[in-house]
């Protein structure tokens, strides 16, 4: 049996940006947390906030490395896979992608080693300058990878010679019209899965009883966090909604299984797409509803499926994936606002005054990433069979390799994927599992850096 080459690229690029993106996740929020950390140290004094940034700059450590190695081997893939995209669409991803090396990997790569092994060899203005200035890096990231991407999405500020792309507007290939709302949506999505994450490991810390000085404060850090940003994600995607419906309707019409096009259109929770039959099996529906979010009127039209037969996304995966986002969405809503109740208004911190959330919050360590793949994938798979969207169709751009070739290399990228991602893991347990050092410790441990630091010299 011989598989569709075509679909064996598509889905070894999905793989690829599935494993990439949980990283820049967490260390886009969490390098924004450790520069909170640092200054509360600096204007407070107080060491515990000095331990929860060494505890968790080796945690963002990892995790920037393996975002790195990673997306050099995504954007390989431009070339190996995709060469097409580039021949085509060259002049603008080529310079995006190339401000993005420019303006902010340099500038993390250039302050990391700072923030890990500067503490004794700096003065701490500069070790708080280094820490702030990753993570103006890691935001300066996503900016131009995300205006990138919005450009795919909602492409703008080009003019085509030949089927070449070439650039009128800067500005308006950059700030093109899907961008504020995308880059707003993930960068948000980033603090949030950083707060679900400090949270996780800080409750699994003291349900096992290793918690320190730090762990508290740390996981109440998270929980302001989330009371806060996870109803503002909710009002960032009724934005980028609209905007979607604008710009992207059979996006839309996929999320939310819309066949023909009509007002005061009912919301789907639940039911089975058939994209033979063109219908949804099973639907329960609650009527005008979907008018009512997508419009903000209940007679608001909602174009359907049907009027994009042949040029609309497969719907299945589009469907799920956004009832999935939203499902885990609601779900850190209400979590956030419990814990951010139960540990600031309540204000029991005990393993067993809030043993219910501890283990509430453990299970949500990583719901952050759950969100975002699935959030992700209604993104990507939304705008098929587009590369650029209404412009360039996938199909036109991929590479003519052998089944076999991109079968064998998929199957390995996969088997790494999934070793490096347990073994990720299996890193966070061993440093939560750690019992935290007494703060009286900590001086003793940086005399004796200073002094090996001498000796070194």
């Amino acid at each position: 049996m011989e598989f569709d080459p075509f679909l064996l690229a598509r889905l070894q690029f999905a793989a690829n940006i599935s494993f990439h993106i949980l990283f820049p996740t967490i260390t886009i929020g969490l390098c924004w947390v450790l520069f909170y950390f640092r200054l509360r140290y600096t204007f407070s004094g107080d060491k515990a906030w000095e331990y929860a940034y060494f505890f968790w700059v080796k945690i963002f450590a990892l995790s920037f490395a393996l975002g790195v190695v990673s997306g050099i081997t995504m954007s390989f893939q431009f070339g190996t896979n995709w060469p097409g995209f580039m021949e085509r669409a060259g002049n603008i991803a080529g310079p995006l992608l190339g401000y993005e090396v420019l303006t902010a990997f340099f500038l993390e790569a250039s302050f990391l080693g700072i923030m890990l092994f500067g503490k004794d060899r700096v003065s701490n203005r500069m070790h708080l300058m280094a820490t702030a200035l990753v993570a103006v890096g890691t935001s300066f990231s996503a900016f131009w990878i995300l205006s990138l991407n919005s450009w795919m999405q909602t492409p703008a500020g080009y003019r085509l010679e030949d089927g070449i792309f070439h650039v009128e507007s800067w500005w308006a290939v950059i700030f093109n019209p899907s961008f504020p709302y995308r880059f707003a949506h993930m960068f948000n999505a980033s603090l949030l899965t950083a707060a679900f994450l400090i949270m996780g490991i800080s409750a699994w810390r003291a349900r096992r009883g290793v918690d320190g000085p730090a762990t508290w404060k740390v996981m109440r850090t998270g929980a302001v966090m989330a009371a806060l940003l996870a109803p503002l994600q909710v009002w960032i995607g009724d934005l980028h909604g609209l905007n979607t419906l604008e710009h992207q309707p059979a996006k839309i019409a996929a999320m939310e299984g819309v066949w023909e096009t009509e007002r005061h259109a009912p919301l789907t929770l639940f039911g089975f797409p058939d994209e033979e039959a063109r219908t949804t099996h099973m639907a329960i529906k609650v009527p005008g509803l979907a008018s009512l979010i997508l419009t903000h009127e209940w007679d608001g039209e909602i174009r359907g499926l049907n009027e994009f037969e042949g040029e609309h996304p497969p719907v299945a995966p589009v469907f799920w994936a956004f009832r999935v986002m939203v499902g885990v969405g609601v779900l850190m809503v209400l979590v956030g606002l419990w814990s951010a109740w139960q540990l600031w208004v309540r204000g029991k911190e005990s393993r067993e005054g809030q043993a219910g959330l501890l283990r509430i919050l453990s299970v949500m360590t990583f719901s952050g990433w759950i969100a975002v793949l699935a959030g992700w994938y209604v993104t990507e798979i939304g705008r098929q069979p587009w590369v650029v969207d209404g412009l360039l169709r996938t199909a036109d751009v991929v590479a003519d390799h052998s089944s076999a070739t991109v079968a064998g290399t998929l199957f390995g990228y996969v088997l790494l994927y999934l070793f490096l991602l347990v073994s990720y893991i299996a890193a966070l347990r061993y440093m939560a599992t750690k019992p935290a050092r007494s703060l009286s410790l900590m001086p003793q441990q940086r005399a004796m850096n200073a002094e090996r630091a001498q000796g070194e010299a």
